[in-house]
This record gives structure tokens, C-alpha cells and sequence, in this order.
């Protein structure tokens, strides 16, 4: 097993754990462990762009107010104010890297880039590439980090725990190479950018997603976990069983995009004055009640009357895409169902991205840092990441000056590798996924979390029994997936009331003062 040791290990290669790199790596000695792939993470099947002030007509406190009523109550304004007004700086930073952002050609531009709005937002804010925002900002960083001498990466390493000292405090993960050989990586400072936990669920907007086994490492370690019942569903996925996930991004609908049911009726007017760009919670609880009224099990999402020449222009790969499915987005309507997306809750975080665990950092989807609330609102994810990663750097920076020696290891690795039956372990994923999309989606119920609570158990039951399964890095990342998805039942069972994106038909009413929920390791139920 080696040990190599870095100032930073940063686990994560998406747009926040990329961005962190950069921002410390003249500095500092950084190790990154990513995925050899970098299309597994999320951030590069970003389409629609980043929310952020930047036209001469927008202003900060409009950004703010839309955050702030996209959340529902539960933002914190001192996270929602910290974010929005560090964007532009954000934005010039990647500008300075080489983004190719869309630039805005017309005589009457009141900003270099083309801006376009998107669901919740009362201006054009949204900056974009296209409508392949995030695969462009990864091309770019990794790029930029690949070229760094600084920054030794690892892209054969699946993370599976942290390792601590004798105080508590983290100073590094282990994980398994893909020989099943087991390794440490020590470090003063070790930062989490592992994403959300969307794979929790069976139909997701991103091929590959994470089902927050960052997040449960974490809570080995002591971190709090914080609005997990908070799992945003965007309401227009492909709909497309016989194919890969594929998002629509809410660009579409900025740009003018129609829902329709079946019958060829629109439907939003009826249910909110902002119609088709209102909050995504609102949208995909829409979408769901039309799916369930009809019968082809999705609604329609039409542009055709945007013209070829602009479809073309403003969505160049989702054309392509439904293109490839036998979809002629020009003269067909697209058709679209909600699908997990995006994690509002995560790992307690400041705004330098602390956890309540000594040395231990979390940035991007895994963390939860009050900025989204109840309901993320369109385009502020990405702007997490950049506004977060870089507040985080700034923090580290100071430490790194200050501490370079890592504490004693006081941790319990496995010592040989062990190969779980993997047929065993596939059904038991995808008898989770069944469960969180049946019971615990975008419209819940006391009876169905009761369900879901005891299958779950259930399922961490069956798993547990399997011989030396948690020493196995695919049967170790399913536990923490499992308990995850308890901890998940459980704050949703905690709130008596519908805020958000937690909508049962047993609590229709909101709760005089909104609280954020709170959990731990410590609050996972006994199995049996």
C-alpha cells in the first residue's frame, strides 16, 4: 500500500474540485483524484451555463431575491449573498482561463457573451458555451491542470473511506486501484468534490451519477449532513427508455420552449403566472400530475416554432443528441419526463467549505451551503462550485503556510482486497433505486416513506450478511449508498409540511418557521 503525501488531496474532478486545483496549485503540492473518464461526473453534462450579474441591466439584489424565492425559506442569506456577489468575479476567472463562452453578436449587446434566462430567473443572467456549458469548462480546467507540475493525479483510484488521527481530524482517504490493490494518500488538508447523490434513483439526468458516498464518508468522520430530503428533479429528461439519460437543458424553455400534455395543451399558465419558467420544483410536480393523468407516460416539450435557424444556433448538441435517438427536434416535439438531478442538501459546510471535521473540506454538489434551500434554483450550481472552490482556496492557502505535517494515521483499511458477488450487489442497487423513485420522489407520502424506510433496511440487512462486503470497494460504496438513502427516508419523515421540493400529500401546508433538517451517522436506525 502507498502513502504518498500532498499539502491538498482533492477528491473529485469535476468543475469545483478542477477550479480548487488550479487556485492552489502554484502554491501548494496537490494530489487529485478523479475519475479516468471525465464524463462519469456531472458537471461536464451541464448544458444550460452559470447564473451570474453581469449585464448592465441586472443587479444583485435581483439575483439575490430569485435565489432566495426559489428556496422557499430555507435559504441562508448570508450564503446567498456570498455567492451571488463573488459570481462576476467567477465568471472573469474563467473568462481569463480560456472558456469559449457564446459571445453575443448583436449591435444592440449590452454584454460581450450571450446571456439567456432560465426557470425562476427575472433577467438574463445565465451565461453558456452553447448548450454544452459544462463540458466546455471541464475541456478547459482539465486542460490547464494537466499542463501543472504541481498537481499529481490519480485516475485509477476508486475513494472508499478517510483516514483520521488519533484527535478525530482527517489527513487523507484509501481506496482500491483498478488491480484491487489498496492505497493511502495522507494529506494535511483534504477536500471533498465528489458531487450529489441522484444516484439514489433510477432515472437521472447524467449518465453515471454518484449516490453520495462522499457524503457518508464524510459522516464516518463525524460531519453533519443537512437537507437531504431536498433532491431536485428536472422536470425535462429525454424521455427515452431505451437509451442512456439525456438532460434538456432549462435554456430550452428561457428560449421560449412550450410544455404540452398529451393532447397537445399547454399546461403551466393554469398553475403559476410564470408558466413554463417557473422553479423546477413546481414544474416537475406539474409534469409528474400530467404523466400520471395520461397515458404515453410523458409530456411534450415544444421549440418547433423557434425556427431551424435558431434551434441550431442556441441548442447545437441536444439537436445533435435527439437527432441520434431518431428525434427531429425542428419538426417534432421533444418528449420529456422529470428525472433526479441535483442534491440541495449535503455536507454542513461554511463559506470557506469546513466541515465540522478538523481539516476536512467539502465543495460543489456534495456540500450543503445554504445557498440553495428548499429548491436550487436553475444555473446556481455551477456558480456554487466556481464561488465555493475558490473561497476554499483562499482558506487553504492560509493553512498551508501555516501547517504542512499530517497527524498520525489512526484508521482500519482493509488489508486484502475481496470481490463481493457483483450480481448480488446489482439487484440490491437497483432494488434501492426502485424504492427511492417509487416512495421518496417528487411527491411523497407518510405511508410511502414507511415503506421505503423498512425496505431500505432491508436491503443494508441483505447486504451486511454478504461475506467480507464492506471490505470489497463496490460492496462498500453500496452500503454507504444505502445509508444514505435511510438518512434520506428519515429527514423527510422529520418535516411535517410541504417546502420545496419535499411535497407530501399528508402535510400540504408549510410550517410557520422553516428549519433546515440535520442528521448524522449516529441517527441511522438499528437494521433489524
Amino acid at each position: 500500500m502507498s502513502t504518498p503525501t500532498s499539502d491538498v488531496l482533492i477528491i473529485g474532478g469535476g468543475v469545483a474540485g478542477l477550479t480548487l486545483a488550479l487556485e492552489i496549485a502554484d502554491h501548494s503540492l496537490v494530489t487529485l483524484v478523479r475519475p479516468d473518464q471525465d464524463d462519469q461526473g456531472a458537471s461536464r453534462w451541464a448544458q444550460g451555463g452559470i447564473a451570474a450579474v453581469l449585464s448592465p441591466d441586472d443587479n444583485f439584489e435581483a439575483h439575490i431575491n430569485d435565489t432566495l424565492i426559489a428556496g422557499d425559506g430555507l435559504c441562508n442569506a448570508e450564503a446567498v449573498g456570498f455567492t451571488v456577489t463573488h459570481g462576476p468575479s467567477a465568471i472573469q476567472w474563467l473568462i481569463d482561463q480560456g472558456v469559449p463562452f457564446t459571445p453575443e453578436t448583436g449591435p444592440s449587446a449590452r454584454y460581450p457573451y450571450h446571456l439567456t434566462r432560465e426557470g425562476g430567473h427575472n433577467a438574463r443572467r445565465i451565461i453558456h458555451a452553447d448548450d454544452a456549458t459544462g463540458r466546455a469548462l471541464v475541456d478547459t480546467l482539465l486542460n490547464k491542470v494537466n499542463q501543472h507540475p504541481n498537481i499529481t493525479q490519480y485516475c485509477d483510484l476508486t475513494v472508499v473511506g478517510l483516514l483520521k488521527d488519533d484527535q478525530g481530524a482527517c489527513c487523507g482517504a484509501y481506496g482500491c486501484d483498478t488491480h484491487q490493490q489498496w492505497h493511502s494518500i495522507t494529506a494535511s488538508y483534504t477536500v471533498l468534490a465528489t458531487g450529489g447523490a441522484s444516484g439514489l434513483y433510477r432515472h437521472t439526468t447524467t449518465p453515471a451519477p454518484s449516490s453520495g458516498e462522499g457524503m457518508m464518508m464524510a459522516a464516518e468522520l463525524g460531519a453533519n449532513l443537512m437537507n437531504l430530503e431536498f433532491q431536485q428533479f428536472h422536470p425535462t429528461c429525454l424521455f427515452d427508455p431505451e437509451g442512456p439519460a439525456f438532460l434538456i437543458s432549462e435554456a430550452v424553455r428561457g428560449e421560449g420552449g412550450l410544455l404540452l400534455n398529451e393532447t397537445g395543451q399547454r399546461f403551466m399558465p393554469a398553475l403559476d403566472k410564470r408558466a413554463e419558467l417557473a422553479p423546477r420544483d413546481i414544474v416537475a410536480r406539474a409534469i409528474d400530475a400530467e404523466i400520471q393523468r395520461g397515458t404515453l407516460g410523458h409530456v411534450l416539450l415544444d421549440i418547433r416554432h423557434l425556427g431551424e435557424k435558431a434551434i441550431r444556433h442556441h441548442f447545437p448538441t441536444i439537436l445533435a443528441h435527439c437527432a441520434s435517438r431518431g428525434i427531429d427536434i425542428t419538426k417534432q416535439a421533444i418528449p420529456v419526463v422529470p428525472a433526479a438531478h441535483y442534491s440541495c442538501g449535503g455536507v454542513a459546510t461554511d463559506l470557506k467549505g469546513a466541515t465540522d471535521v478538523a481539516n476536512l473540506y467539502a465543495v460543489g454538489e456534495i456540500a450543503y451551503t445554504g445557498l440553495h434551500g428548499a429548491n436550487r434554483m436553475a444555473s446556481n450550481s455551477l456558480l456554487e462550485c466556481l464561488v465555493f472552490a475558490r473561497s476554499c482556496a483562499q482558506a487553504l492557502l492560509v493553512k498551508t503556510r501555516e501547517q504542512s505535517e499530517c497527524s498520525p494515521i489512526f484508521e482500519c483499511r482493509p488489508s486484502l482486497s475481496v470481490n463481493a458477488p457483483k450480481a448480488a450487489l446489482s439487484d440490491i442497487r437497483q432494488r434501492m433505486r426502485a424504492t427511492m423513485s417509487q416512495y421518496v420522489s417528487i411527491v411523497r407520502s407518510t405511508a410511502g416513506l414507511n415503506t421505503a424506510l423498512e425496505q431500505l433496511k432491508g436491503l443494508l440487512n441483505t447486504l451486511e450478511e454478504i461475506d467480507d462486503v464492506s471490505v470489497d470497494p463496490e460492496g462498500k460504496r453500496l452500503q454507504q449508498a444505502l445509508q444514505l438513502a435511510i438518512l434520506t427516508v428519515l429527514a423527510a419523515q422529520q418535516r411535517h409540511e410541504s417546502r420545496g421540493l419535499h411535497y407530501t400529500t399528508d402535510w400540504s401546508q408549510q410550517q410557520p418557521v422553516a428549519v433546515a433538517s440535520r442528521l448524522s451517522m449516529k441517527d441511522l436506525p438499528n437494521k433489524r
